[in-house]
């Protein structure tokens, strides 16, 4: 894993992500947020686990991700799934929906994080993987530690 650009502090992850799909291209984009929303995801408090992108309208949208609410905010009419819209350049938007266009692609949010003070997405676009893909990854990235192992007991 890369080092973290200054500046930037993650919120939540999507961590089946990886698991389930093959990430073919990654894009980061705004979130626009309420002020509640904001002051919970700053305190790492958010679910993307079964959350999803769609494109509508020409417009990006954000779709089941979990935000609780702040703790000391309004609580009434808060709706913790709510649809929210993704802010990105309208070429990157045509060049999303000219990948999603393909069959069996899928637009996956990866993390959410903090970029200079300002709520980001990370979204990839991927392939589902099958289930003897995923066995598959698993046993490479086992066999891949036991070579670790066994060169750290020859040091």
């Amino acid at each position: 894993m890369s080092p973290r650009p200054e500046g930037e502090r993650t919120a939540a992850t999507n961590r089946r992500a990886h698991h389930d799909y093959q990430i073919l291209d990654k894009f980061e984009c705004g979130v626009v947020l309420t002020g509640s929303e904001v002051k919970s995801l700053r305190g790492g408090r958010a679910s993307l686990s079964e959350s999803y992108a769609r494109i509508r309208g020409g417009e990006v949208w954000l779709e089941n991700m979990h935000i609780p609410p702040y703790e000391q905010g309004e609580k009434r009419g808060y709706d913790p799934r709510r649809d929210r819209k993704l802010l990105l350049h309208r070429r990157e938007i045509d060049r999303l929906i000219g990948q999603t266009a393909e069959k069996g692609l899928a637009l996956v949010p990866l993390r959410v994080y903090f970029s200079h003070g300002l709520a980001k997405v990370e979204l990839g676009v991927a392939r589902g993987k099958r289930q003897f893909e995923k066995r598959q990854a698993i046993a490479e990235r086992e066999h891949k530690r036991e070579m670790e192992r066994a060169a750290g007991r020859r040091r």
